[in-house]
């Protein structure tokens, strides 16, 4: 009796997973809020072919950024560039190398920008 009067709702077939914490669905979880990648401050704009069939990718580290802001970010970086890619793991991935590209982008949005690796 005393998990029904504390517990709450897991599951809705009409909102998905629901927080235990604060019932609501986790798309929309106000107890959790998502942490910021911790990091020194400084967004690194590489390329990498490891993995990948020698095609090659530009990778955009340490953006001090929310998941859903990081991803709204990609879809700027990717339409500017004119390619595709992905945020994984809090990294966007950038088809190609497109650094010159993206270095003065970022540097426009008031981070501190280095060129890493070759």
């Amino acid at each position: 009796m005393k998990k029904r009067s504390q517990g709450g709702l897991v599951y809705s077939t009409d909102q998905g997973r629901m927080c235990p914490g604060c019932r609501n669905p986790l798309d929309d979880c106000t107890c959790r809020q998502p942490q910021l990648p911790a990091g020194d401050g400084v967004v690194r704009v590489s390329r990498e072919t490891k993995g990948r069939k020698g095609k090659g990718v530009t990778l955009v580290t340490g953006i001090p950024l929310a998941e859903k802001e990081l991803k709204a970010l990609a879809k700027t970086l990717k339409a500017r560039c004119g390619t595709g890619g992905t945020v994984k793991d809090g990294v966007v991935e950038i088809q190609g190398d497109q650094r010159d590209v993206l270095v003065p982008l970022l540097e426009q949005k008031g981070w501190t920008v280095k060129r890493a690796g070759g």
